[in-house]
């Protein structure tokens, strides 16, 4: 039930053409992380000081070209084990903590 309340406090947008939309946020400054396992930078390694979006593809397909085209970056999650991917809303909790974290820790 909290997870509900949640969704009333972040803004989310949904745009016709994701590729314009990401060349329109370049335009304004906007580094474009996009996360894929074959990636060879780790997603906790990465510096979110700065304005940032990240992209995920969907499960199995992952980032369509287009979208992987316009991205700045390519950052992982590192997998353990067996596991070779997570679902993309586990992939997107953990990629914003990180984005979180790394902010929080600055402020202090």
């Amino acid at each position: 039930k909290v997870a509900c309340g949640a969704a009333e406090s972040v803004p989310l947008v949904r745009v016709t053409n994701l590729a314009r939309t990401l060349d329109a946020l370049k335009a304004l400054g906007v580094w474009v992380y996009g996360a894929a396992g074959e990636a060879e930078q780790n997603v906790f390694n990465v510096d979110f000081s700065g304005p940032a979006a990240i992209v995920l593809g969907a499960e199995g397909s992952g980032l369509r070209r287009l979208t992987r085209e316009r991205c700045d970056f390519l950052v992982k999650l590192p997998m353990a084990g067996v596991v070779s991917s997570l679902n993309v809303s586990v992939a997107t909790g953990i990629c914003l903590f990180e984005v979180v974290r790394q902010r929080q820790s600055r402020q202090c």
